[in-house]
């Protein structure tokens, strides 16, 4: 029977490392199989913005729990990272903390990438460096002295010296139906997000990924299923409502987000968009039993691993909830 896990976002656009960290370690005491942190350079606000290293705080975390499952939604390993690179920083990772890490990644955006001097390519040449990456990483991690040439990257006898004897699972992202299908093709698990309406993932998204698979020559139950499901739960609904404030560029369209490449501009744009803009792509509610019916529509589609994204400056309140009162009825609902 597929297992089906219940995560935490730790958004570290959002909040600084040592702040981040305490939620990372609350989210394990409070209930939730995973934590997932997001990788940027740049955050999307300047105004209280923050950016911790993930691959850093990832480490951090690791020595600070003992049961959680631990990555990155999502890595880039295109421009800033070298792929070689990655998979040695996972390597060590999965080394150091055996079966409980997964690297994340996706193509990325601008934001990320352009302040360090980096051109910006269009979706074609993003995704083909992305399946390059991906090729080069599995390559690293199960061959010796790796010799490479590739249309965007050279390896000359490279060697990762210290590889985990549990394998790291590689998630890939999509939100196009090419990509969504190379994560079935190529990935051990896909990652996705919510709230953009069911026909995108039961007519798009969901066939890609099947058709990816059974490319693969696997079954279904082969991969893990994860969407970032993004939600806003206090028993205040004014109060859930406001926490989507901060997340206002998720009202924006997927090109403004993924070109744009200055925090204020970003800022600038989000803010001037009404906070139902931002609202609509978050469950929004305040009770719990709702809540849970809402999130069951995800479980329905197939997803097996839905990692919570709050929006709202009080993550302690958010997780010491979560564990009371929404946790325990997700896993009544899935014990079967």
């Amino acid at each position: 029977m597929t297992q089906i896990r219940f995560g935490y976002k730790a958004s570290n656009e959002q909040f600084a490392p040592t702040e981040l960290l305490s939620y990372g370690v609350l989210a394990e005491e409070c209930g939730f199989d995973s934590v997932f942190v997001s990788d940027h350079l740049q955050p999307w606000r300047h105004d209280g913005g923050h950016a911790p290293f993930a691959m850093s705080w990832l480490g951090a975390l690791g020595a600070k729990t003992s049961r959680i499952a631990m990555g990155t939604s999502v890595l880039t390993p295109t421009f800033r990272y070298h792929p070689a690179i990655v998979a040695q920083a996972f390597a060590t990772l999965g080394s150091l903390y055996p079966g409980r890490v997964i690297l994340g990644m996706g193509t990325g955006e601008s934001m990320n990438e352009v302040p360090l001097g980096l051109e910006w390519p269009d979706g074609k040449e993003r995704f083909a460096r992305f399946r390059e990456a991906v090729r080069i990483i599995k390559r690293l991690w199960s061959q010796d002295r790796v010799t490479f040439q590739g249309d965007y990257y050279t390896l000359d006898r490279a060697t990762i010296y210290d590889r985990p004897e549990v394998a790291v699972p590689l998630y890939l992202a999509g939100s196009g139906p090419a990509a969504t299908k190379y994560a079935g093709r190529s990935g051990d698990g896909y990652i996705t997000t919510s709230g953009k309406g069911t026909e995108l993932y039961t007519e798009t998204l969901l066939p890609a990924v099947r058709t990816g698979i059974e490319l693969s020559g696997r079954q279904p139950s082969d991969l893990d299923m994860m969407i970032e499901v993004k939600v806003s739960f206090d028993h205040d609904r004014e109060r859930a409502m406001e926490a989507t404030r901060f997340w206002g560029a998720l009202g924006l369209s997927a090109e403004q987000k993924h070109s744009v490449d200055d925090p204020v501009e970003m800022q600038r744009l989000a803010d001037a968009l009404p906070t139902e803009a931002t609202a609509r792509r978050f469950i929004v509610s305040t009770d719990p039993d709702e809540h849970v019916a809402r999130i069951s529509e995800y479980l329905d589609m197939g997803f097996t691993h839905l990692v919570f994204h709050a929006p709202g400056p009080d993550q302690a309140s958010f997780l010491r909830l979560y564990g009371e009162e929404i946790l325990p009825r997700l896993r009544d609902l899935t014990a079967g």
